[in-house]
């Protein structure tokens, strides 16, 4: 597979810029029952102690936790679709991402700070203050200029490798589902 090279990641920075900043859009759901193994879903159930139902973030652990268990922190990740789009190059590879909830919506740290909530389907996340950071798995199925247009400095404000999110209230999301900021507490 080719991957998009570094000018062409940076020429689609234009058309992620048009993401909305509220009312976006649930794009995708993506439940990864084990290692390097993903689910497609049109809907899924998100659990505040689970997160996305069925996922394998509990099991898996982390290793940014003194213990290994699981980053309350990191419970969902959410990325941009635009942005998966551009660096997957075609939209069977998006879910290689990693991430669980694909949304049409402005994730930069402007407009998604930590602690901003979002109601997606009957559940409420929380964007986390952990950041979401590309990865080896990340350069390894998009290539190292996809690795370094998302993590470069630059854009780091952008949150282009998306967010790390808390399940507040749980619930049912859908594909489809709108994406809307909740007012600050």
């Amino acid at each position: 597979m080719d991957h998009p090279d570094l000018t062409t990641l940076q020429s689609g920075l234009a058309e992620v810029d048009h993401s909305p900043q509220d009312g976006g859009r649930l794009e995708l759901i993506v439940r990864r029952p084990s290692v390097s193994e993903r689910e497609t879903l049109t809907a899924a159930r998100l659990d505040e102690v689970e997160g996305l139902v069925g996922d394998s973030w509990r099991a898996r652990g982390s290793s940014s936790t003194p213990d290994g268990s699981p980053n309350p922190k990191a419970q969902l990740t959410l990325m941009n679709i635009r942005v998966a789009n551009l660096v997957a190059g075609t939209p069977d590879r998006v879910p290689l991402a990693g991430d669980q909830l694909f949304v049409d919506l402005d994730l930069s740290a402007g407009n998604a700070p930590p602690g901003t909530r979002f109601a997606v389907g009957s559940a409420v996340l929380e964007v986390s203050d952990d950041p979401h950071l590309g990865c080896r798995k990340f350069l390894e199925r998009f290539g190292r200029d996809a690795h370094r247009f998302v993590s470069a400095k630059e854009h780091r404000h952008l949150n282009l490798r998306g967010v790390n999110a808390m399940v507040v209230t749980g619930g049912t999301v859908t594909v489809g589902d709108p994406v809307s900021k909740l007012a600050s507490s």
